[in-house]
């Protein structure tokens, strides 16, 4: 497929981060943009089966309707980072 050229706004800071990160990750700018561009386009539609055990386990949690998930990961991943670095003051 032929390559065509493509004028893009974008905030001067984040065009700094992105170069960098290219730089860092011995890709061109273009590169990131393209592979991004088909990531966000690709079909998504795909239908996978799932293993009778994950059949089984669908719905049988129920979580309350004020349930919020970042927030739960978020506190996870702190105390889990924390109860890394110190396990003997977290100890129950």
């Amino acid at each position: 497929m032929a390559a065509a050229r493509l004028t893009l706004t974008v905030e001067e800071a984040v065009i700094k981060k992105a170069r960098s990160y290219a730089k860092q990750t011995g890709r061109s700018l273009s590169e990131l943009i393209e592979k991004y561009l088909e990531t966000l386009t690709e079909d998504h539609h795909e239908t996978r089966q799932l293993s009778p055990k994950l059949k089984r386990l669908a719905g049988a949690v129920k979580l309350p309707p004020d349930f919020d998930e970042k927030s739960e990961l978020a506190s996870y991943f702190e105390s889990k980072h924390l109860w890394k670095r110190y396990p003997r003051h977290l100890a129950c």
